[in-house]
């Protein structure tokens, strides 16, 4: 077991969490499963681009003896590529209905079949001919990554001590690294990205999923979920022992402290997105979720995964170098989100996603000048902003807008926010990749001021609007918006603290049940 100690944020209460191997092992499981699943599927398909588009003009050659005009081909290709994101806002919207039903771990399993069945209709894609057959594939791995982009985090967060809760849930984020980094690596010429290849290139991401599948339903589901949405305070106590070890003494403690969220709580039942857009007591949280939720698509990170290639081409690089230069990004990526989830439990989550955002539109800035100023070594200089583009990413905007989807919201609440969360995310990511290259064309070099903008907007907003939320209970960071809401709608504070809200109301004191379970047993 390995343990690590935090001071409260008052200096004076010493708080011990103990990081078991349980825990780490449900963590790097999850995050293997399902997240480095969503990362693979970002970059997979750029090295072998052009063995499917040749794939798909032979089909059709063979079916209707005459081969795809060009721009149907390119159009073919990017819908192949494009309804990735579509399957990724539909998964993403059905998040809170499978949560509510299966809980986030029987979600988590659940889905998994999908990236089975993708796997297998994109590994026999050409040996039966069907172009149909990669396009399904690619839509049903869209479906799996909007669903575990959103549950991933949620269920870590709920699952972790509070001064664990940053460095558990940054976890997915190294794994999306490392899956885009696989695919970059497994797509070189010497390994993979050869045209009797493509097809298993593809359906790799069934290995992840497959472990996922025959581990994860060993490991208990969510205690927060078990109590606050099931009411079953043995299977919680259960979970608890379980994640954290049976020994500890703070198991009382958390309980008790999801039992003060129940209290507050009006209704039990999982509130729908309609009635979380229309509940004013979270108006701020809500729009904290849609803001960074929004920025970090809109931020650039997607025109460089999709289109690296394409800018390392205008940089000047030369062409047989460039799928190194890729690799090196994606391993960049995999330290930059390694020193991320190291970190945030000693920075905290708002300076990593002030300085993340910044340091991204600083580094869109330096693209644009070194696309301007055509100097031999200004390829250089290209290159290094992709990567600070990307490190600035990794580090903090790439996993703190879903922790802090967590955080924000209490337990009726959360699916609905995670489902917003996701569906703008997945929305803003389509929109990028769409629209980008008709961007470049028109705007040339001054396209990335763009995304600069977008991300000193979004740093602006979370310095000015959010706290940090490092080392706090979901009650406490509750707490600290309600003065935001109050001074929004002009509530008095003692109004705001009696009055019960849909999700958020008084906190009375009362006895828990947890001695009770122990003096029955």
């Amino acid at each position: 077991m390995v343990e690590e100690a935090y001071l409260s944020e008052s200096g004076n209460e010493k708080i011990i969490g103990h990081l078991t191997w349980p825990l780490l092992a449900v963590s790097i499981l999850t995050s293997f499963g399902s997240s480095m699943a969503y990362g693979y599927n970002l970059a997979v398909v750029n090295s072998p681009a052009e063995y499917i588009k040749g794939f798909y003009n032979d089909t059709f050659l063979e079916r209707f003896n005459q081969t795809l005009p060009t721009p149907h081909l390119v159009l073919l290709y990017s819908a192949t590529v494009s309804v990735f994101a579509v399957g990724g806002m539909i998964g993403s919207l059905l998040v809170g209905l499978l949560v509510a039903r299966f809980g986030q771990k029987g979600t988590l399993v659940y889905s998994t079949l999908l990236m089975l069945v993708a796997g297998l209709l994109m590994g026999f894609s050409r040996v039966l001919h069907s172009p149909e057959m990669v396009i399904l594939g690619r839509f049903l791995t869209g479906i799996h990554s909007g669903i575990s982009l959103s549950v991933v985090p949620m269920y870590l967060g709920e699952i972790a001590p509070k001064n664990l809760r940053g460095f558990l849930g940054l976890i997915p984020t190294i794994f999306i690294c490392l899956g885009v980094f696989a695919a970059q690596v497994l797509g070189l010429s010497e390994l993979m990205g050869k045209e009797k290849d493509w097809p298993l290139l593809l359906s790799l991401i069934m290995a992840p999923a497959l472990v996922e599948l025959l581990f994860l339903p060993w490991f208990p589901e969510s205690p927060r979920y078990l109590l606050i949405q099931k009411e079953d305070i043995a299977a919680t106590v259960r979970a608890l022992t379980w994640y954290r070890n049976k020994y500890n003494s703070n198991i009382q403690a958390e309980i008790e402290e999801m039992q003060e969220e129940q209290r507050s709580l009006t209704s039990l039942q999982t509130i729908s997105v309609f009635q979380l857009i229309a509940d004013y007591s979270v108006r701020w949280q809500l729009v904290s979720v849609i803001v960074i939720n929004i920025g970090m698509q809109l931020s650039g990170i997607d025109a460089i995964w999709f289109y690296t290639n394409r800018i390392f081409e205008k940089s000047g690089i030369p062409k047989q170098y460039i799928q190194y230069t890729t690799v090196g990004t994606g391993a960049i990526e995999v330290v930059a989100g390694l020193i991320g989830s190291l970190t945030i439990e000693r920075v905290g989550r708002r300076p990593l996603l002030i300085g993340g955002f910044s340091f991204m539109g600083f580094s869109c800035a330096g693209i644009t000048m070194s696309l301007l100023f055509e100097v031999p070594w200004m390829h250089y200089a290209s290159v290094a902003c992709v990567v600070g583009i990307i490190a600035g990413f990794c580090v903090g905007p790439a996993g703190v807008p879903f922790l802090m989807t967590a955080e924000l919201f209490t337990q009726s609440h959360r699916p609905a926010a995670y489902t917003i969360g996701g569906a703008l995310n997945w929305l803003s990511n389509f929109t990028v990749g769409f629209v980008f290259p008709f961007l470049q064309m028109s705007a040339g070099a001054y396209c990335y001021l763009v995304f600069c903008g977008v991300c000193w907007i979004v740093a602006i907003y979370a310095y000015i609007v959010i706290p940090e939320t490092r080392n706090k209970t979901f009650m406490e960071i509750s707490q600290m918006f309600s003065f935001k809401n109050a001074a929004r709608y002009r509530l008095p504070l003692d109004e705001l603290q009696l009055r019960k809200f849909k999700g958020y109301g008084t906190l009375e004191n009362s006895s828990t049940d947890f001695e009770t379970y122990f003096m029955d047993e």
